[in-house]
């Protein structure tokens, strides 16, 4: 029986393990006990020859995982717990652990798939995504840059999608995810059961991940319809090529094909409400992460996580719109005009990659 009550519930019929998100009421975002629980189960099933592929799913119909539990993290941080290091230390190992799991590892992203839940999906061997999902990297809406290997997953998109991604934090649909390369397959809600059920009376023989991709040639689709980005792909390439924020800006501002200048407009609104600091940083996280490692681009991360507490926009942002929900963050600095480079420099400054 599954224990209703269980953050993660697992199980395992016809030797899938099958790993289950269950904080519907915080739309399933992930603390630190969920990352413990599921680093000790994947570990386990590593090992265990009766089991042959994992799942990772969640319950609820609106969010697969909405992120980190955004109001633990304020929280500790108020308390200057060292929870918020373990968490992010602990959490990072897992996502990462993922991207090598020696399984076939199955993501099923229905819902939001956000922050702490595209760095639990985007290592799977298999990423499916139904006509609900919506993937993205928000992190810099509330003061704080894409983690969770998004500085490798971004910055290897294809021209600059990550970039603008990660430095609008805006999120995209399953048709624009699978052209993307954030995703596999499409899957509709509806058919879910009947993969289930599939797997439930699988053959398994030599080869489990042969068996799998069998069963999505005859379930999935490779594609779905109705991109939102294709029409401003090409503006996209153009405008987020710059290495500034700034130059960003000023790139969408002088765009003279008409049928695109509403969306730069609107793009150029988006950015002038997020944290410029959080903004500079995931642009300047992404430049370097086109040449380092997995690993590099993980520890990275950690080494401005550990600083960003104190020196980026995390509270003010979580402030303004979880906790008094104000909507009015006060970033520091105000305005892209206003951020310094040095200010940029010291959140880098000894960082050493250990390889390429």
């Amino acid at each position: 029986m599954l224990d209703d009550h269980a953050l993660v519930q697992t199980q395992v019929r016809n030797r899938v393990g099958h790993l289950t998100l269950n904080r519907v009421a915080a739309f399933n975002a992930i603390n630190l006990d969920m990352v413990r629980v599921l680093q000790q189960q994947l570990d386990a099933w590593a090992a265990d020859e009766n089991v042959v592929a994992v799942v990772l799913r969640a319950n609820g119909d609106k969010a697969f995982c909405a992120g980190g539990d955004i109001r633990e993290l304020y929280s500790n941080a108020q308390q200057d717990s060292s929870l918020n290091e373990i968490f992010f230390r602990e959490e990072y190992a897992l996502d990462q652990d993922i991207h090598a799991y020696p399984k076939p590892f199955i993501a099923l992203m229905d819902g939001l798939v956000l922050g702490g839940g595209m760095g639990l999906a985007q290592g799977a061997s298999f990423r499916i995504v139904t006509e609900k999902a919506r993937l993205g990297m928000p992190e810099v809406s509330i003061g704080f840059f894409p983690d969770v290997g998004g500085s490798y997953f971004l910055s290897r998109l294809s021209c600059e999608m990550g970039t603008y991604m990660g430095v609008t934090g805006n999120p995209v649909g399953p048709a624009d995810a699978l052209q993307l390369g954030l995703a596999d397959w499409f899957l509709y809600r509806e058919q879910i059961t009947e993969f289930d059920r599939c797997l439930d009376n699988m053959q398994w023989g030599h080869s489990s991940p042969e068996a799998v991709r069998s069963l999505l040639n005859t379930l999935a689709s490779k594609h779905s319809s109705d991109a939102q980005l294709t029409a401003v792909r090409g503006a996209i390439n153009t405008h987020f090529a710059h290495n500034s924020v700034a130059d960003i800006i000023a790139s969408l501002a002088s765009e003279t094909d008409s049928s695109i200048q509403a969306w730069c407009q609107e793009t150029i609104a988006t950015l002038k409400s997020r944290s410029p600091l959080a903004m500079a940083t995931t642009l300047e996280m992404l430049r370097r992460a086109e040449n380092l490692s997995l690993a590099d681009c993980f520890a990275l991360e950690f080494h401005l996580g550990a600083q960003w507490f104190t020196k980026g926009d995390f509270m003010e942002g979580v402030r303004a719109l979880i906790i008094d929900k104000d909507k009015n963050p006060q970033w520091q600095p105000a305005s892209i005009a206003e951020l310094e480079q040095a200010k940029i420099d010291d959140l880098f400054a000894g960082f050493q990659a250990h390889s390429a």
